[in-house]
């Protein structure tokens, strides 16, 4: 083993510590963020996306009604997350409600990069379901 080798052990072993008592958090901070900023978009302008509630019309006020509610859940989501509150429950919830936008995009409009993106999302939300640690928790 050459020096150089044995000097940066320490290091990748601090970094491998930080990586897993932090990495549940920044995931679920991050997370929220990515719930708060769609959420806040739902809400300021909902006719954006009431073309992606499935088997109502676009233009209607059941379609508009179904996207604000969809943006507040998706706020308290996000403060619950950056918060600490319950984040596995939490996390769980918004994994349900991703794998349902996945599902709905997916039927809607087959697999997209849109789709695949939230796969990715939904991904997150699953392992930090099962990640029983946190740090900054309420």
């Amino acid at each position: 083993m050459s020096q150089a080798s044995i000097q940066t052990r320490p290091l990748v072993a601090t970094a491998e510590r930080v990586a897993v008592g932090w990495g549940p958090t920044a995931g679920r901070i991050l997370l929220g963020l990515v719930l708060a900023w769609f959420g806040y978009h739902e809400l300021t302008n909902p006719s954006l996306w009431t073309g992606y509630v499935p088997a109502v019309g676009k233009t209607s006020a059941i379609a508009t009604i179904l996207v604000l509610g969809h943006g507040w859940l998706l706020l308290v989501l996000a403060v619950a997350l950056m918060a600490g509150i319950l984040p596995r429950l939490v996390a769980g919830i918004t994994a349900i409600l991703i794998l349902q936008i996945v599902i709905s995009l997916t039927v809607t409009g087959g697999l997209s990069d849109l789709t695949m993106r939230d796969i990715g999302v939904l991904g997150l939300a699953v392992c930090l379901t099962g990640k029983g640690e946190h740090r900054l928790v309420i």
